[in-house]
């Protein structure tokens, strides 16, 4: 399997593993300020845009603005599991080209506009943008305080932790 599948599914399981902990209440809890975003946005968010991956069309164009958006999955930890699995599924038994070419379609802030790409390049970007909402997560977990021990959970593996900076 491909290192960067396998990277996707480690940061991945993340997910399952939080989503174990947690109940409905705490998953779509939005009450938190700056943002008033809940645990279950962002889970919902990181799972759309491998969807979208998956989504790819015959013109080979992934287009990450036609998101499913499901409020079960923002709202219902069964609903997010059960998609959680769909994607690392797909991940698992799909053999991908990472050198294959394809044209993503997004919205920068000015508009839709198409971009070139690689699968290899698309999925990477999936993989560290899971981890940089890993990241808002644990901000959220912190202030509904709910413990989530893992140590790693929002940190990309590039980052320099505090010990090894001294």
């Amino acid at each position: 399997m491909n290192i960067i599948i396998q990277s996707t599914l480690k940061t991945l399981q993340k997910s399952k593993n939080l989503l174990d902990k947690l109940e409905d209440n705490a998953l779509c809890d939005a009450s938190l300020p700056p943002y008033y975003s809940s645990i279950g946005t962002h889970i919902r968010h990181i799972l759309d845009f491998y969807d979208c991956i998956f989504n790819l069309d015959s013109d080979k164009v992934i287009d990450l603005t036609k998101r499913s958006r499901s409020k079960d999955v923002e709202s219902k930890c069964v609903s997010a599991v059960n998609y959680l699995n769909i994607i690392i599924e797909k991940l698992s038994k799909t053999d991908f080209d990472m050198d294959e070419t394809v044209k993503v379609i997004d919205d920068l802030g000015l508009g839709k506009t198409e971009i070139k790409y690689t699968l290899g390049a698309i999925f990477t970007q999936a993989n560290s943008h899971t981890i940089h909402h890993y990241a808002i997560i644990n901000y959220i977990l912190e202030g509904l305080n709910i413990s989530f021990n893992d140590s790693n959970f929002g940190y990309n593996p590039t980052t320099p932790k505090l010990s090894t900076l001294n």
